[in-house]
């Protein structure tokens, strides 16, 4: 009943989302051989995908100031990071995340295409549906997508500032093991945002020169499918119990290799 395991539950919802929204899709057309997708399905992949990636990222900017509030403002973090308190900023994130999708999902099918109806992706991703449009009205989508991505460099400004004053305060402890406590508290928070935002970077930001379909779809599963798969793993790494049953698992397999 902590705020981070409050927070921790909504973030392993999102990341189930997340992979509900697009890896069973792509196994079915796998196993049936095609890749087809409804045009209704494809509007809600690209709705629930939006909406529950955006939400992860303003949760996760959230929990950066969890973790801010309990190592800068011990004294405080009951009163400031209250129950309801905690609630406000989950629904907030995502909320969010929902006026973001509504956004997108609105503006990007409200575009004629005419470029065929081929995806070069896995899933239905915005940019790749841009890409068969056959007119200026996708500069509406653009325009919406920059200001989402200055929403969102504006949460990674006050993630940074938020850890540059907790590393300032963690180096102040006196003690060791305070600041050994303290870093593996931010430990897995920074670990998780690492993972989610170099993605991204190197997703979408990589130089054209070696931009191909082949590359596109490999980093798209960097991105879509990885860090939702891994932040439950890095999180858990806190749970004693859990790294001693991993110890012994591996203790395990040595065993019987020798």
């Amino acid at each position: 009943h902590t705020p981070m395991y409050f927070f921790l539950l909504n973030l392993s919802l999102l990341d189930l989302g997340t992979i509900f929204t697009t890896v069973p899709k792509s196994m079915a057309n796998s196993l049936w051989d095609t890749r087809a997708i409804s045009y209704l399905g494809c509007a809600a992949q690209v709705f629930f995908f939006v909406f529950l990636f955006a939400g992860e990222f303003y949760l996760l900017t959230v929990m950066a100031y969890d973790c801010f509030v309990a190592i800068c403002r011990p004294l405080h973090y009951g009163n400031i990071m209250g129950s309801r308190a905690c609630a406000r900023m989950a629904a907030a994130s995502w909320g969010s995340g929902f006026l973001n999708a509504v956004l997108h999902t609105a503006n990007t099918f409200s575009i004629p295409l005419c470029q065929g109806n081929t995806v070069d992706q896995f899933f239905c991703e915005i940019p790749q549906i841009l890409k068969l449009s056959c007119s200026d009205s996708y500069l509406r989508e653009v325009g919406l997508i920059v200001i989402s991505v200055c929403v969102g460099f504006g949460c990674f400004i006050f993630i940074v500032l938020s850890y540059v004053q907790i590393f300032t305060a963690v180096l102040r402890i006196p003690s060791e093991q305070g600041r050994h406590k303290a870093f593996s508290m931010c430990l897995p928070h920074l670990t998780v945002v690492s993972l989610f935002v170099s993605t991204i970077i190197f997703a979408y930001l990589k130089p054209p020169s070696i931009s191909s379909p082949a590359l596109d779809l490999v980093l798209s599963v960097l991105y879509a499918v990885v860090p939702p798969t891994l932040n439950p793993l890095i999180y858990s790494m806190r749970n004693k119990e859990l790294k001693e049953a991993l110890r012994k698992l591996v203790q395990l397999v040595l065993f019987q290799q020798q």
